[in-house]
């Protein structure tokens, strides 16, 4: 959490514990990476994000849900077995609120061209 002390937490802005606009980022990318790594088997990384906005404090109790979208795809000119895309994702909390955006480089494994 942002503000350990709830007392504290109490008297700034948001008016109680918040999390990190850090952890939700990096728990974002957890269910990013279960779900592209584990599943998906095609991940080979990331060169990196851009555009990372916190839009709505995260607080205790707050279910949040990832959405992602492809922007573009692109195959490696250099690695025919490899390409990339960039996706921009949402986070949402239970009230359909966006509380943290950003655009992603995937680097990502391709399939063999059909004959």
């Amino acid at each position: 959490m942002f503000h350990l002390n709830r007392k504290t937490a109490e008297r700034t802005i948001f008016k109680g514990l918040i999390a990190s606009g850090w952890h939700t980022a990096a728990m974002t990318m957890a269910v990013i990476a279960r779900k592209v790594v584990d599943e998906e088997q095609a991940g080979l990384g990331s060169p990196g994000i851009d555009e990372l906005r916190w839009k709505k404090p995260v607080f205790p109790g707050d279910t949040l849900h990832v959405r992602g979208k492809i922007l573009e795809k692109t195959p490696s000119r250099s690695r025919p077995e490899m390409g990339s895309f960039r996706t921009q994702t949402s986070v949402t909390n239970q009230d359909d609120e966006v509380v943290m955006t950003f655009i992603s480089i995937v680097l990502i494994r391709r399939r063999p061209a059909e004959s």
